[in-house]
């Protein structure tokens, strides 16, 4: 353990939102989110307008982050920043920041991996895993199976060939008509539907990979050619096809799962990741565990969307192995190994 308490402050820049979290060792102190609500009026993020917005907010943010941690600037053994994968403009602005500030303070900069983070998000609060631990993370650009080592001793053993959950449930919403961001919305009807109303194909590839691109196509015709008998149709069966939508979607990600738990062995397994915030994946993650004898770590919902808390605690473990970036470090980097 380290001889005196280490002071971290992490920034989350990746997609729209901008996030500032202030640890002490593996204890948060802080984690404040600034989201950007601008978006909505374009049905998706715009990288440009989230950019921009991450300008406005980081200043304000890391700055009531700090006041509200009880920590002065001057603390601080570090400063990390989100490093990839994500959109370049907004990872521009955290990765610009976190230079400027680690390098006037004269302290170590960090650069973590965003996915990474999501999974090392189990160890900011009791229960955490043991290794070793497989973990299914599930999010609006990425969906895989990794096996975990070690914090950063990682095998992925299953992702998607295409599309990723996450943008399968945001397409249904748009399909649908219903407003950005539309997997939260898609989650809120399903619990009022029946799983069962109607059938979407779940994939079957060989491995522990995923595909989402079919079931994406399948909605989109199955609802053009009921509305042109029914142009109403929708609007009476919302709830119905939400449920049954996100049936298929997390039925193709447990029977992955399953596989994959199976043929390791592993009895302990984790969920991160935006989309581990959907109350049916969380509850169905559960039943699937107790009948598999598994032991299950499900996030709290402040660390399973974008947050810098995440950030934080994989920075804290990066800093005890000396996982420094220089002032050269380029805002996006191949995940750690």
């Amino acid at each position: 353990m380290a001889e005196h308490d280490i002071y971290i402050l992490a920034i989350e820049s990746s997609c729209d939102d901008t996030g500032a979290a202030v640890i002490k060792n593996e204890e948060i102190l802080c984690n404040l989110v600034a989201g950007q609500q601008i978006h909505e009026l374009y049905g998706g993020v715009v990288p440009e307008l989230a950019s921009r917005a991450h300008q406005q907010h980081i200043v304000p943010l890391v700055d009531a982050a700090l006041k509200k941690a009880g920590v002065d600037k001057k603390q601080l053994h570090a400063i990390a920043f989100t490093q990839g994968p994500g959109l370049i403009g907004s990872l521009l602005v955290g990765a610009s920041f976190a230079k400027s500030m680690a390098h006037a303070l004269g302290i170590p900069l960090i650069g973590v991996n965003h996915m990474q983070a999501h999974v090392l998000a189990h160890f900011i609060a009791q229960p955490k895993p043991e290794f070793p631990f497989l973990c299914l993370t599930v999010s609006g650009g990425h969906t895989l199976i990794t096996r975990m080592d070690d914090y950063f001793n990682e095998t992925t053993l299953g992702k998607t060939i295409d599309d990723a959950a996450g943008e399968a449930f945001d397409k249904t919403a748009k399909i649908l008509g219903l407003p950005y961001p539309g997997g939260p919305l898609i989650d809120a009807y399903a619990a009022k539907g029946n799983p069962k109303a109607f059938t979407f194909p779940v994939p079957n590839i060989p491995g522990y990979d995923f595909s989402f691109s079919g079931l994406k196509t399948s909605v989109l015709y199955f609802i053009r050619d009921a509305i042109k008998t029914d142009p109403d149709f929708v609007q009476k069966n919302l709830s119905d096809i939400c449920a049954s939508v996100q049936y298929a979607i997390i039925k193709h990600l447990m029977k992955k799962l399953e596989k994959a738990a199976k043929e390791s062995g592993i009895k302990q397994v984790a969920l991160a990741g935006g989309v581990s915030a959907n109350s049916a994946l969380r509850h169905t993650l559960a039943d699937t565990g107790k009948k598999n004898g598994w032991q299950v770590f499900i996030p709290a919902f402040e660390y399973c969307t974008d947050n810098a808390a995440m950030i934080a605690i994989t920075a804290y473990h990066q800093y005890r192995q000396h996982q420094f970036a220089d002032l050269q470090a380029a805002p996006y980097a191949a995940r750690q190994k």
